[in-house]
């Protein structure tokens, strides 16, 4: 008897997610951005903030998603409890980047997956880097090349934001959006077959 046919959909219009996802061999069967407040709360963490994210874009795709497996994310970059902000402009990438220069700070990446019998399971992966200081020309130059836009901290560490990098605790999958690891055992353990 063949096995039932399974739906997997990423809550996220992210195209390094859905890079990461074919990386270890899946293809969502649909992909669908979920339009959620990103503002934290009052005196929310940037650990709660992760989490209650990545838990509010798989909850809102879901529901119009039945019979599905539902994979949310969201990835947050804190100094201390300092949350930066999604870069929308050269000049926000360049004071994240002043800010980070010299430092450490954390990525904290929060995954949801919802199954298709309406069970959560949920995980936080918390990674640290430390970035080397960084010159104004370098931080001038990153700005301007548009690699930071649209991502958290102002930059992404699977380009020329690489070369800023000291030293990296934790996955690099889920600095990079989608924590390889956990989500693939977070699918698992709700019933996907992966391949």
């Amino acid at each position: 008897m063949p096995p039932t046919p399974q739906r997997l959909v990423l809550a996220s219009a992210s195209p390094r997610r859905l890079d990461l996802l074919r990386q270890i061999g899946l293809a969502p069967d649909a992909v669908e951005a979920a339009e959620v407040d990103e503002s934290p709360l009052k005196d929310e963490t940037p650990r709660l903030l992760a989490t209650r994210l990545a838990v509010a874009k798989a909850e809102r795709v879901a529901a119009g998603q039945p019979g599905s497996h539902v994979l949310g994310a969201d990835t947050v970059v804190a100094l201390g409890r300092r949350v930066l902000p999604k870069a929308e402009d050269e000049a926000e990438v360049r004071t994240c980047l002043d800010l980070l220069s010299g430092r450490a700070h954390r990525v904290l990446t929060g995954v949801c997956v919802i199954g298709p019998d309406g069970r959560r399971a949920q995980r936080l992966v918390e990674s640290r880097l430390h970035f080397k200081r960084l010159t104004p020309s370098e931080i001038a130059g990153y700005a301007a090349c548009g690699e930071g836009l649209g991502k958290a901290g102002g930059y992404g560490i699977q380009g020329r934001a690489g070369a800023f990098v000291i030293a990296l605790q934790g996955s690099y999958s889920a600095i990079v959006g989608l924590p390889l690891y956990e989500t693939a055992n977070l699918l698992s353990g709700l019933g996907y077959r992966l391949p």
